[in-house]
């Protein structure tokens, strides 16, 4: 029987894989670490038991398509316009600076002009499989830091193209530079026109039709095809696989289907992906790391300093605050895969020897292999240095953060983070009149929301004088509504340490989240997986064509059971918990009289609610007047909203008598 030699390759790399991750696993290193070990081991320098290496690099080239693929798809044309200031001013920055000081260095030790630049531009770029992959991993990839290292990211993967024209010219092979340069930025020019085109005229009405089929395989089939041809075009035209994925990808993202199409592509992108991490690892060779391993350690930690540096001086010359600059520096601290590609072809053309190869591949794995952890650590490295005697414009950005005034609002709600939770919660408390004031790390967020009239603020809520400024000390409640749990948690410390009063509830992703913050001291923790059954729950009960104001009643006890459970489930025990335990099942409801109501025109007296429903009024809102504890023969009005104290199903059974409607 014939043997496919390729099937073979897979199946040991998946079984040492998995054998790999589960050591990873237990051990809490980076999945990412595993597969590079993976490669090393069942590569050409360790076992050897890799038939042919080429077959598996082009698995690999699959996965960084399909990678880059989605990562345009998420990012959209809008978006990328939306962040010009981080992906054009920015990206350049990073590249020049980085590539700046590396020429330098290159030349202080003799190396000719031509090497030296080309030094500059392999260590200026950074792996976006390896960045993403992990942002993604840690919910960060929509957090500030997160989208400035997309955005630089993005343009380094853009200035690839150049670079790679240009090597022939830093050879010293081709001299003409002029001609050269106008070629490449003519070719850009081209690139571009073509794909605003096809993303707003072609590809959304071919996406549609196949849409109309309602096939799921001719849906898959024609988003492949897609990505697949943009690549291989772009390609064509001297510009790189992965560029032209992600080209693919913001085509397809000026379309109603990009959410469709994420879903259905992201199964391929996490197993072929997985494929490039292997084959970087398999072009190791362990001999010479273990012939030159100071020398490569140290090159490294000189590399990751530079770049961590460079980038983090960037961010803070956009007017970033201090946090955000460690933490994107820290992310961009690695030398890329497009530098492999970059090396090979000065290779061809005579820039370096095998040597330097080896050299340089070793490096750049190390700065890659260390990534993961790095990241990790960075919110615990730019704490550290958040606390020194810096400048406060390094602290909090060259952005305004809240101008001081003497009509501060007071007995208001601070809202930490502008995602959808917290724009529901401002959009509400608009509608009610209750005073709020909101703060946000991204910088285009808080322009175009004040442009809309929110009293919105850039400002970094780790901070004690940006939540000080916010009159943290007489607000009455704060939400925190971010992607990043570790952020969160600081502003819970933070807050609680300020105003220990404050009604203090954060929104999670998961439920293993809940008890640190409870832990924190905040007052109730709302795990997006909760939230979600909730809506199942509603929906499934529709179906079955249960009345609205059933389902309503149903909603309402299940989240007042629901949030207590939470709270009992991952709260300490405390001395109080004999007197917490006896009150769990006792909750407060607001609820407005309508004017079909059995109680309007009574007193409080007449309706006697403690002894006919077994709760008690404990304040009365009418018009602009507050009644609190009212007397026993104050009057309930149409329209007045009343403030219940009882047992969750009491209020229940209740609060349809309240909110009676002529029909």
């Amino acid at each position: 029987m014939e043997e496919i030699p390729l099937l073979k390759d897979i199946v040991i790399i998946f079984g040492l894989s998995i054998t790999v991750l589960l050591f990873c696993h237990r051990l809490r290193i980076p999945t990412i670490v595993g597969f590079l070990v993976t490669g090393v081991i069942c590569g050409p320098h360790g076992l050897g038991v890799i038939g042919d290496v080429d077959d598996v690099q082009v698995l690999a080239s699959i996965g960084i398509i399909l990678l880059l693929f989605i990562v345009g798809m998420e990012f959209s044309i809008k978006r990328l316009l939306q962040y010009k200031r981080f992906f054009l001013l920015g990206g350049l920055m990073q590249v020049i600076l980085t590539g700046g000081v590396s020429f330098g260095i290159a030349q202080l030790i003799g190396r000719p002009i031509g090497e030296s630049l080309f030094l500059g531009c392999l260590i200026s770029l950074s792996s976006t499989a390896i960045v993403m992959r992990v942002l993604e991993e840690r919910g960060e990839s929509a957090s500030p830091h997160g989208k400035v290292t997309l955005s630089i990211l993005i343009l380094q993967d853009v200035l690839v193209v150049p670079m790679v024209l240009l090597t022939p010219v830093m050879a010293g092979v081709n001299t003409n530079f002029d001609i050269t340069l106008i070629y490449a930025v003519t070719k850009g020019v081209v690139i571009l026109v073509v794909t605003f085109i096809l993303a707003e005229l072609i590809v959304p009405r071919l996406l549609y039709y196949i849409a109309r089929t309602r096939s799921r395989e001719l849906f898959i089939l024609g988003v492949l095809t897609i990505c697949s041809t943009v690549a291989w075009l772009a390609s064509n035209a001297g510009v790189s696989l992965s560029l032209g994925a992600f080209l693919a990808g913001l085509i397809v993202s000026e379309s109603e289907y990009s959410h469709e199409a994420i879903g259905d592509i992201i199964p391929f992108q996490d197993i072929f992906t997985s494929f490039f991490f292997v084959s970087m690892g398999m072009l190791l060779d362990t001999g010479y790391l273990m012939a030159h391993p100071f020398l490569i350690a140290t090159l490294a930690i000189s590399i990751i300093f530079l770049k961590s540096s460079a980038m983090a001086l960037v961010t803070l010359v956009l007017g970033m605050p201090l946090r955000t600059a460690v933490l994107s520096g820290i992310a961009l601290c690695q030398v890329g895969e497009f530098s492999f590609v970059l090396i090979r072809t000065g290779m061809d053309f005579g820039i370096g020897t095998e040597y330097h190869y080896q050299l340089f591949l070793a490096v750049s794995l190390l700065t890659m292999a260390v990534t993961p952890t790095l990241i990790h650590w960075s919110p615990s490295i730019a704490n550290a240095l958040i606390h020194l005697p810096i400048p406060p414009t390094m602290k909090f950005g060259l952005k305004p953060i809240i101008q001081k005034s003497e009509d501060r609002e007071r007995d208001h709600i601070i809202i930490i983070g502008f995602d959808m939770g917290g724009k529901n919660l401002a959009h509400s408390s608009r509608e009610a009149n209750i005073p709020y004031l909101i703060l946000e790390m991204d910088p285009e967020i808080v322009r175009l929301e004040r442009e809309r009239g929110e009293p919105i603020h850039f400002g970094d809520a780790t901070h004690e004088s940006v939540l000080k400024h916010a009159n943290i000390l007489e607000a009455r409640v704060v939400a925190v509504s971010l992607h990043d749990p570790v952020t969160a948690m600081r502003i819970v410390k933070q807050v609680r340490k300020l105003n220990p009063s404050a009604y203090l509830i954060v929104r999670t992703r998961y439920m293993e989240e809940v008890r640190l913050m409870y832990q924190l001291g905040a007052d109730d923790v709302i795990p997006d997986e909760f939230g979600s059954s909730v809506e199942i729950f509603t929906r499934v009960l529709r179906k079955f064509n249960i009345p609205h104001e059933k389902i309503s009643d149903y909603v309402q006890q299940m989240r007042t059971e629901g949030y207590e459970m939470l709270r009992l489930l991952y709260r300490e025990p405390t001395v109080f918990s004999e007197i917490h335990k006896d009150l769990r099942d006792v909750s407060t409801e607001a609820v407005r009289i309508g004017n079909n109501s059995p109680l309007v025109g009574k007193s409080l007296k007449e309706s006697d609610l403690r002894n006919n429903y077994k709760v008690t009024a404990i304040l009365i809102k009418r018009g602009n007047d507050t009644i609190c504890n009212p007397e026993a023969n104050e009057v309930l009005h149409e329209n007045d909203v009343v403030v219940l104290l009882g047992k969750t199903k009491n209020l229940a059974k209740v609060i349809g008598i309240f909110r009676a409607q002529k029909s």
